[in-house]
């Protein structure tokens, strides 16, 4: 299920909040295809929508002729629904290389699984694997402990840390074990698939390092989630780097797609293709100047980052959307911080902030 918060906007379990979009001047040229079932929208180019465990309840993955095989960006979530899907996939569709577009497990879920299984190479940015491997195989109480004490500063009740931390390293339970190698994407980087020219955009803010794809010769973007067309990606502050500033890296690297031409094919990784790039930058700038003017209103009585979450979100989340909407929370208070909007100060354990 998908809740609507008291701020017009709403979380959906796999990590993306969702608010009412002007989608009058969007096109989305392609009707949804069933799930599991691949489609060719554009030649050499096939559109897979995998199911997922959430309430945003699917993915999109891409697939392109390479020549001798495929590429197949993203592998979906890792449960047996889903490697179901692919192994009827693969019986006719020989795959040549693997890329991810980020460590999410809706993403990057399979990635390990999929790779062995075709023993082909998994190409990801290298922030983006790192966090993977590491994720996928730590099971240490430093991490629960790290995350405690994280949510203990945000002013979280003892009943809802304890509940938080009881569902351990939740990211392991999505995600085989990624390969123990890989090859390197980084920002500007031409990859060529099939004969056609890719240059490797890095979205910042939802992820550390996402890859987004960009073909001059064919005018399509492989966006990931950094410009989804009906939702905004969940850009949140998270236990292991609580000082981030999430949200001016994702600020910053939308404006790596202001040069894209305006008609260009947008290949979103959740939704449907839609035409309309530039609108869609507008909106989610717009849509965060007006988060972040709401909790300047909010930080006007000195409140802890749990009061500023309940004032921006409804308490009925459940546990799994709370750690998100802590998240978002964070990422607009520290952007505020670093704007010299609020400041902050340590009371009984607890960050307090006020508006400058």
């Amino acid at each position: 299920m998908v809740l609507l918060s008291q701020a017009g906007d709403r979380l959906a379990c796999a990590g993306h909040a969702t608010r009412p979009a002007a989608l009058s001047d969007l096109d989305f040229p392609f009707t949804v295809p069933a799930d599991g079932e691949p489609v060719e929208i554009l030649p050499g180019l096939f559109w897979l929508r995998l199911p997922l465990p959430f309430a945003l309840d699917h993915v999109n993955v891409w697939l392109l002729d390479d020549g001798a095989g495929w590429t197949v960006i993203d592998t979906g979530y890792g449960d047996e629904r889903t490697r179901a899907i692919w192994d009827r996939v693969l019986a006719g569709w020989p795959l040549r290389r693997l890329l991810v577009t980020h460590f999410h497990p809706d993403h990057a879920g399979l990635a390990g699984w999929l790779a062995a299984k075709v023993e082909t190479p998994l190409a990801m940015a290298r922030t983006e694997w790192l966090t993977a491997r590491w994720l996928a195989q730590d099971t240490s109480d430093q991490l629960l402990d790290s995350a405690d004490a994280h949510y203990a500063t945000a002013g979280l009740s003892e009943e809802l840390r304890r509940r938080l931390r009881a569902r351990g390293n939740a990211y392991r339970r999505g995600v085989a074990l990624p390969p123990a190698s890989f090859a390197r994407l980084a920002a500007g980087d031409d990859v060529t698939i099939g004969g056609t020219g890719w240059r490797v955009i890095v979205g910042e803010g939802h992820a550390p390092e996402q890859v987004t794809l960009w073909s001059a010769e064919r005018n399509l973007l492989i966006a990931a989630d950094q410009l989804l067309p009906r939702i905004t990606p969940v850009v949140g502050v998270w236990p292991m780097q609580p000082e981030a500033d999430p949200l001016g890296d994702f600020q910053r690297s939308l404006e790596g797609y202001a040069g894209l031409p305006a008609d260009a094919l947008v290949l979103p990784s959740h939704d449907r293709p839609y035409r309309g790039l530039h609108l869609r930058r507008r909106q989610l700038v717009d849509h965060h100047a007006e988060r972040l003017d709401r909790v300047i209103g909010l930080c006007r009585a000195a409140p802890t980052t749990a009061e500023v979450m309940d004032g921006l979100f409804p308490a009925s989340l459940d546990l799994h959307q709370r750690g998100f909407a802590l998240a978002e929370t964070l990422a607009h208070l520290n952007r505020l911080r670093a704007e010299r909007r609020v400041e902050r100060w340590r009371e009984a354990g607890v960050w307090r902030w006020q508006a400058v």
